[in-house]
């Protein structure tokens, strides 16, 4: 009878520290930069075999901590995909996130908002200002969080990685509120078959559509094109596709790597012979996993030291 009441009180204290090892957070502790008055129109269903999340105009942060003596300082902020119309908030947010709690990471999955005229002034800046607000409120609380302000990364899958690699080439250009001048700079991006240029040729259409619209300006289209923004300031990035994306060209990854190396910016850049799109942690019909990859990579710089 001992036994299996401490095998109880066992799993029910596991329980307990599952539960409190996330914590949602709004993603701005006062008002919503460029947005309007308006209705709260979210809706969550599961569509495809996949959790989504649409019309999102109230961002939210969810903390994800690893357990003390794994946890070792450095921070991801994960922005799932979705091509900016809804966010993949389960196989490309939290499921990832779990897995770099294991690593001894803190993680940190974005509810960023869906541009819309709607509900925001601006729509175009919209999800690119929900990324700084991330990794400003992480970095002004490394202190609360055990976090080391120097090693916080962002992470984002097919749209998402688009914006986690915007936060990387457009850190100059501070588009929130940010009275202690924080730096926006994420230390490392991690992207995996992302959505890096909206160039014609190898650009997602749906993205940039949904992004700037339609009639963007090929200067514009530039402006978000991401590999056309590296600088020797960039931070180093690692970087996941498939040869068989139907759904965004491994030419995006490609080409970012490139430009990379060209500023000699540390990258890694894994092309798989297939996988398709949106597999999240696993792809199909692979034993493969790109998670391990990018493990050795994260050690190789150090960001798993405690």
């Amino acid at each position: 009878m001992k036994v299996k009441i401490s095998l109880l009180l066992l799993f029910t204290i596991s329980i307990f520290q599952q539960v409190i090892s996330q914590t949602i957070l709004p993603l701005y502790p006062d008002s919503i930069p460029n947005s309007k008055p308006s209705v709260d129109e979210e809706e969550a269903s599961f569509r495809d075999g996949v959790d989504i999340i649409s019309k999102i105009s109230r961002p939210t942060i969810t903390v994800y901590h690893p357990s003390k003596n794994l946890a070792n300082g450095t921070a991801v902020i994960i922005f799932p995909g979705g091509g900016y119309w809804i966010v993949a908030a389960v196989h490309e947010g939290s499921d990832v996130a779990k897995q770099f709690t294991e690593m001894g990471v803190t993680a940190f999955v974005v509810k960023y908002r869906i541009p819309n005229k709607t509900w925001m002034v601006n729509p175009e800046i919209g999800p690119l200002q929900d990324g700084q607000q991330a990794i400003k409120m992480v970095r002004e609380n490394a202190a609360k969080w055990n976090i080391n302000p120097n090693r916080i990364g962002v992470l984002g899958f097919s749209a998402g990685g688009h914006l986690a690699s915007t936060t990387g080439t457009h850190f100059k250009k501070v588009l929130i509120p940010n009275a202690n001048n924080t730096s926006v700079r994420p230390d490392f991006m991690i992207l995996i078959y992302p959505v890096i240029s909206f160039m014609p040729g190898i650009g997602h259409q749906g993205s940039a559509e949904q992004l700037i619209g339609k009639s963007a300006t090929l200067e514009k289209q530039k402006e978000y094109s991401n590999e056309l923004q590296i600088t020797a300031e960039t931070p180093p990035a690692f970087l996941v596709h498939s040869s068989d994306d139907d759904g965004v060209s491994p030419m995006n990854s490609i080409e970012f790597y490139n430009a990379l190396i060209k500023n000699k910016v540390p990258a890694e850049l894994h092309l798989y012979q297939s996988g398709g799109h949106g597999f999240g942690l696993y792809m199909k019909n692979s034993k493969e996993l790109w998670m391990d990859r990018c493990k050795n990579w994260l050690l190789l710089n150090g960001w798993l030291s405690r």
